[in-house]
């Protein structure tokens, strides 16, 4: 089915080579950048549950002949997990009243670094869920390592922004 395959390559970028899933995440960064812009924080978080909904048919379908696997084409689960890590970023904009287009570099830029390193390393509970070896847990591994990314985030604004008491 061409529209499930185009979902989970996330319009076709799961296709470039090398580390697909490197792209997967790099193209995430605009359109997340303008889901916040257009809508803030609870746009982000509204598209982020919606595509998880959405991809998780489309992983089930481009999987079906073989549940267990996880192609690399597959980026969608990438797509969900880098939104989740830029959260901070938009809630704290959000929250504070600030402009949408203030959407500080360095954080999205920390959050691309840390989504791919946990995406990689895959640290318990991102590795369980990547070991339960079916859709959901294509998609469920991104979920966690967005959500130990977005920790990682709140961690360096708290210390850049002197709310730990430096």
């Amino acid at each position: 089915m061409k529209a499930a395959r185009a979902i989970a390559t996330f319009g076709y970028v799961g296709l470039l080579r090398p580390a697909s899933g490197t792209w997967g995440s790099l193209a995430a960064l605009p359109l997340g950048y303008l889901l916040h812009w257009l809508g803030g924080f609870p746009l982000l978080a509204l598209a982020s549950a919606a595509l998880f909904g959405i991809g998780l048919w489309a992983v089930r379908v481009e999987t079906a002949a073989n549940p267990t696997e996880d192609p690399s084409e597959i980026v969608v689960d990438e797509v969900v997990g880098q939104w989740i890590a830029l959260f901070p970023l938009s809630a704290g904009l959000w929250m504070m009243g600030m402009p949408p287009a203030l959407f500080p570099w360095p954080g999205w830029v920390g959050g691309f670094l840390m989504f791919r390193l946990f995406d990689i390393w895959k640290p318990w509970p991102v590795s369980a869920a990547d070991n339960l070896h079916s859709p959901f847990g294509v998609m469920l591994d991104d979920v966690l390592a967005g959500l130990y990314a977005a920790i990682v985030v709140c961690a360096a604004a708290a210390v850049s922004h002197g709310l730990m008491g430096a």
